[in-house]
Formats: C-alpha cells, structure tokens, sequence
C-alpha cells in the first residue's frame, strides 16, 4: 500500500508516479500524485473515470491532454481538468524533455492501487509495450475489476462489460486475481543497504 513520498517506477511507460497525499492521508477524498513522464510516455488510449475528477497542473515540460475530443499541448503553470465521465488522454508532448505534472483525484477511490498494479506487472515483464497486462485474460481482469476508476472509450462500455466480464470470470476460475503488489523500496529501507 502507497504511503506519501513512496514512488513508483514504471519501466514500459518511462512514468515515474510519487505519492504526495494518498487515499489514507485524505481519507479518500483525494489522491496526490506527481508524475514525471520521460519522452514517449503516454496514458494510453483515451478513457474515462466516471466518479473521479482528475486536475493536472503542469510544473515543467509539455503535456499533450485530449480533452473531450479536443486536443492541445500545455506548458508550465497550466491548470487543466477533466471533470468526471469525460474522456481524455495525456502525454508528454516533448520529444527530448520531461513532463512534470502534479495530478490530483477526486475522490480517491482505488486509484492507487491500480497504479500499483500496473507497475509492479510492468517490473515484472508482464505488459505489453502500451503498459497493460499483456496477458488478455490478466487484462480483462484488471480492467473488469477497476470500472469504477477507468473505462477505455473503445469499445462501448457495454461491449466492455460483456467480453471483460466473461474473461474475467475464466481468469478467476484459473487462479489469476485482480491486485499485483508492487516491491516498494521503503526510505528507511533504502538508507540501511546504504549504510
């Protein structure tokens, strides 16, 4: 489970995600993230959090945001948010810099587990070059399981039901489950291999 200051590190997206205020911290009011995206990094295919806001404000870099169709390349100081149920996608718009973005959800939800996830399956050489599990049945699952946070656009999402819902009642049935822990490398961890 993330606590504030813990970071994630995913190797397929190049997005580092640091934890400022988790679901604990705001008793599930709010989820405060940084993400520092290298070039290329992108939030995949458009999709939607149907119970969450999600603010971006950019600290450095481009941010490249689709919006609700609309598309549009963000630099420093900017504020955008994409209010709940409304698709959008994000990436880093610059081809040699970082993006540095403070991104908050409202409410937390289960966010940050989901990140987690991603993560720890990305570490693992699980995902394909996207950062989804690259296994359909592990996919179907995860995405079955997190509906409540994020939905792609494509297909309708009653499509998605149906195919995600039958795929991950097999991926139960052959042992797979929904949460994949991520190795966090704790502070207090990283100073006693130092010492």
């Amino acid at each position: 489970m993330a606590k504030a200051g813990d970071e994630l590190i995913n190797p397929v997206t190049g997005l580092r995600t640091v934890f400022r205020k988790t679901a604990r911290d705001t008793d599930g009011d709010l989820l405060q993230v940084d993400w520092i995206g290298s070039p290329g990094w992108t939030t995949g295919p458009d999709h939607v959090h149907p119970l969450q806001e999600e603010r971006f404000e950019v600290l450095s870099g481009k941010l490249g945001l689709r919006l609700d169709d609309v598309e549009r390349v963000h630099g420093a100081g900017e504020v955008i948010v994409a209010a709940a149920g409304s698709a959008h996608a994000a990436w880093n718009a610059s081809s040699d810099d970082e993006v540095h973005v403070l991104v908050d959800f409202r409410p937390a939800l289960r966010t940050e587990t989901a990140f987690e996830i991603l993560a720890g399956l990305a570490r693992d050489a699980k995902t394909n070059k996207a950062g989804a599990p690259g296994n359909p049945l592990l996919l179907a699952l995860v995405l079955h399981h997190f509906e409540e946070e994020i939905y792609f656009v494509r297909p309708p999402l009653a499509v998605q039901r149906v195919i995600f819902g039958a795929l991950a009642r097999i991926a139960r049935l052959l042992g797979y489950r929904a949460e994949y822990s991520y190795p966090y490398a704790r502070r207090s961890e990283a100073s006693q291999t130092e010492a």
